[in-house]
């Protein structure tokens, strides 16, 4: 398991985008959803508060991608295709950080990542965020 240190670096793929990133409570906000689009991207997130993301280079050539209500806005690198962030839909004032792109993290170096509700989103239902269920990874080392 990573350990849950609060400021990051990260990078996309190519390298092209390069940030660091202070995470709000490190690693241990991780989590996936289950919305449409989440689902079909399949990433795994850590949370930093607006402002927590400072970009190092690249932030020219991200990409940035919206749906539904239009609210949450999701950003990838123009270049290599990979997911770096989006601002939340559900509290505007965070980013959700794709884990993978950190240095030195993996989303498989978490046993556990807990899956949030995002078909029945609390912007929609009006309820509390609900915890769908979680996702585990067993290694086979």
């Amino acid at each position: 398991m990573v350990d849950d240190m609060k400021m990051r670096a990260g990078q996309c793929h190519c390298g092209t985008v390069r940030f660091e990133v202070t995470l709000s409570d490190g690693l241990n906000s991780i989590r996936r959803c289950t919305c449409s689009y989440c689902r079909l991207r399949g990433a795994v997130v850590a949370m930093a508060e607006m402002g927590g993301i400072r970009f190092l280079q690249g932030e020219d050539v991200l990409t940035s991608y919206r749906f539904h209500t239009g609210s949450a806005q999701h950003f990838f690198c123009s270049r290599c295709g990979i997911y770096t962030h989006h601002q939340r839909r559900s509290d505007q004032s965070l980013y959700a950080v794709n884990v993978a792109c950190l240095d030195g993290v993996s989303p498989f170096d978490f046993p556990e990542v807990p899956v949030m509700d995002g078909v029945n989103h609390t912007n929609d239902t009006g309820r509390p965020t609900r915890r769908a269920g979680t996702l585990r990874f067993i290694s086979t080392d």
